[in-house]
């Protein structure tokens, strides 16, 4: 008797195989919506977000957002007290060079001045000389100024009254103002003026000879600047200088070295000097009675030579 087979009939099989592939879709249907409504799922497009370690705060990078609306502040020149506001127009200018001083309101105090100060009425007496080509001992050489006079050997102090201009009164009412180029040597008493004959005629007959005379210092207007001039003879390695046309008298003529400025002594015939060269040719800083500096570059050592420098000392 023949044995029953066991394959199952094909309709049979394909039911079975219609069951299983329902089931699997339906399985991956339902995945794809739970991944997809998933509170912690995150689109390709989206950055991606480090995944945070236990205990740590995880801080999300704020995003650019729109400039909100500022009411404008003011602006710099309108800030009186603001300490970065720029500097009106009127505030000094530092430059290489000095430029002449703006007149001051005169005042009598000049720590720096000698025999001579300003604001003190001297009493002496006038005399006269002939005055040739204007040249004297403060060695300011020939010159066409009439208006000049020698300052007697103790308020000459060593030529510190050299270019110190005198305003001189005589009883009588009538004044001039000359300017101190030259020496009186003894006897010439303390206060006395020699004036030269020109001078002497603005206040007096030349007959007269001798008159009581006051003076003061002066500080005059002019539009004149400050000169420099080298000794003959002068070098880098020796030179004199002179400072010319100065409003005040000076005090003090100092040249910048190496180890910092030095102050030159001052001769008898109103020449600073430096005996080693020191300075020569550099930069020159003169002050006056008054305190004020002046700082001038770019003289050379030219002997002789009378070399502008562009600025002047202040009016008092």
């Amino acid at each position: 008797m023949a044995s029953r087979s066991h394959r199952s009939s094909p309709s049979g099989s394909r039911r079975t195989a219609l069951v299983a592939a329902v089931v699997a879709a339906a399985v991956v249907l339902v995945t794809a919506l739970i991944v997809a409504f998933s509170p912690d799922h995150e689109t390709a497009a989206g950055p991606a977000a480090a995944t945070p370690v236990a205990g740590t705060r995880v801080t999300p990078t704020p995003t650019a957002q729109e400039p909100k609306p500022t009411t404008a502040s003011p602006s710099a020149s309108a800030r009186t007290s603001s300490p970065t506001a720029a500097p009106s127009s009127s505030s000094p200018r530092p430059s290489a060079t000095p430029v002449a001083n703006p007149p001051r309101k005169a005042s009598g105090t000049a720590p720096l001045a000698g025999r001579i100060k300003p604001g003190v009425s001297y009493e002496g007496v006038a005399t006269f000389y002939t005055l040739g080509d204007g040249d004297g001992a403060c060695l300011y050489g020939p010159t066409s100024d009439v208006m000049t006079a020698a300052m007697n050997h103790a308020d000459y102090e060593t030529s510190k009254a050299c270019g110190a201009y005198i305003l001189v009164h005589a009883a009588n009412g009538a004044s001039v103002t000359v300017r101190i180029t030259n020496e009186c040597p003894l006897p010439c008493a303390p206060g006395q003026l020699d004036l030269s004959a020109q001078a002497f005629a603005k206040l007096a007959d030349p007959v007269q000879g001798r008159i009581p005379i006051t003076w003061s210092l002066l500080s005059p207007s002019t539009s004149d600047t400050i000169s420099i001039r080298y000794k003959t003879g002068s070098s880098r390695y020796w030179c004199g200088i002179q400072a010319i046309g100065h409003r005040n008298p000076l005090a003090r003529l100092e040249v910048e070295t190496a180890a910092g400025w030095s102050e030159l002594p001052r001769k008898e015939y109103n020449y600073f000097l430096s005996e080693q060269g020191s300075g020569c040719g550099g930069t020159i800083r003169i002050t006056d009675i008054y305190g004020e500096r002046l700082e001038i570059r770019g003289i050379g050592v030219r002997p002789d030579a009378v070399q502008p420098s562009g600025v002047q000392f202040a009016r008092h």
